[in-house]
């Protein structure tokens, strides 16, 4: 949610709808920007300010797009006050950057080797069984596929009690 109101129009019909998920959105948004960060690293303590930008964002491109619920007007008016990302939408509307989580996953220059994040990666193409993880990558995965946090986990602790059995 802006901090300032851009535009002094009223907003357009149907914002009465969607005003109060949006203000949960943005009070959840306050709360990670002043959660205390100490004994993270940098990034770890953006992960939840980003979880929420692509929820609120991704609820505006579902009410538009998906639901058909809103009109052009209000969704426009959305993107102008900056309730919603328009660079992340324009990317989910392309294919195969349908369940982008965020604009920092396609961008090589943040990344040591050049590579995409891992959640760029299809769900049928990776081997949860003989990957092998290091501390960040498993970071980046629970972030970006946390429907795969629980097989990771299980598959990590079996891994663990065959070492300790051999």
């Amino acid at each position: 949610m802006p901090k300032v109101k851009r535009s002094r129009k009223p907003p357009p019909d149907g914002w009465e709808l969607i005003e109060p998920t949006l203000d949960e959105l943005d009070q959840k948004m306050r709360e990670a920007e002043t959660e205390p960060h100490e004994g993270k690293r940098k990034v770890e303590s953006l992960w939840p300010i980003f979880r929420l930008h692509h929820q609120r964002s991704r609820y505006i491109f579902d009410l538009f797009y998906k639901r058909k619920a809103i009109s052009r007007e209000l969704y426009d008016y959305c993107i102008k006050e900056g309730y919603a990302d328009k660079n992340l939408i324009a990317k989910w509307k392309k294919q195969g950057y349908e369940n982008l989580c965020c604009l920092r996953c396609i961008q090589t220059r943040d990344t040591n080797f050049g590579t995409n994040c891992i959640c760029r990666v299809p769900k049928s193409k990776l081997e949860v069984v003989s990957l092998v993880f290091t501390l960040w990558e498993n970071t980046f995965l629970f972030r970006c596929m946390p429907d795969l946090q629980q097989e990771v986990l299980l598959q990590m602790s079996l891994s663990s009690k065959s070492n300790i059995m051999k």
